[in-house]
């Protein structure tokens, strides 16, 4: 973390590991399928990376592309990955649960479920990350989220708006989280975003998927150059 500014870096291999802490990345976010937003990785690919960079690594808790976990198998067997993954020396977990409000039907976090899974790995920091935005309230998250000391980070791209119509928005959810909170803006962070919120906002917490990878591509691989120029801009302002 250079000058209070935090760089994430979306990894799915070792390879791509490599790539973000060379290029200067202060974090890693090690996912697999990416292409459905970030599932669990398997816990040899965890090991792996631990054993090949030096950074710290939040590991992304999701064994299905809904936010939505009703079977009562899937909810335990989070549990058990939760159990596993506090065994091993990583930074945190990245999560995000949602359930149908059973006396409304409206859409809210899904609590009971958030947890079991944060009693299944105490001594591990979470971030709760985009099913927020699902919500019909997202900025209400930060709130109820604030009574879960385990819960650091909140990982949002603010909603589908263009990023300089999210400035306010985004200033005022991180003066909200404040001070035990970050916001980490993620979802779409390119230049151009960058450029629009570093100068604008508070904001001093990045996540960084695409635009560091070859072709841009979601299957392309890290390329370490290319996060070195994302973190020499964020860092220019």
């Amino acid at each position: 973390m250079r000058n209070g500014i935090l760089m994430e870096i979306i990894a799915c291999s070792v390879e791509d590991a490599i790539a973000a802490e060379q290029g200067g990345a202060d974090r890693i976010e090690l996912i697999s399928h990416y292409e459905v937003g970030g599932l669990t990785p398997p816990l040899d690919l965890v090991r792996q990376v631990l054993d090949a960079v030096n950074i710290p690594i939040r590991v992304m808790l999701r064994d299905d592309e809904s936010f939505f976990v009703t079977a009562e198998t899937a909810r335990r067997d989070l549990c058990r990955t939760a159990r596993e993954l506090n065994r091993l020396p990583i930074e945190g977990i990245v999560l995000g649960f949602l359930r149908h409000n059973p006396d409304n039907g409206e859409v809210e976090i899904d609590q009971p479920l958030l947890l079991q899974v944060l009693d299944a790995a105490p001594d591990r920091r979470f971030t709760f990350h985009r099913a927020s935005e699902s919500l019909p309230d997202p900025g209400a998250a930060i709130d109820l989220l604030k009574h879960c000391q385990l819960i650091d980070t909140l990982l949002t791209s603010g909603g589908p708006r263009p990023w300089i119509e999210k400035i306010d928005l985004l200033s005022e959810w991180v003066e909200r989280a404040a001070p035990d909170q970050t916001i980490l803006v993620g979802g779409g962070v390119y230049e151009d975003a960058i450029r629009t919120l570093r100068p604008s906002t508070p904001l001093r917490a990045y996540h960084i998927g695409q635009a560091v990878r070859e072709g841009r591509r979601i299957d392309g691989p890290v390329n370490a150059g290319e996060v070195a120029r994302i973190a020499e801009l964020i860092a220019s302002f």
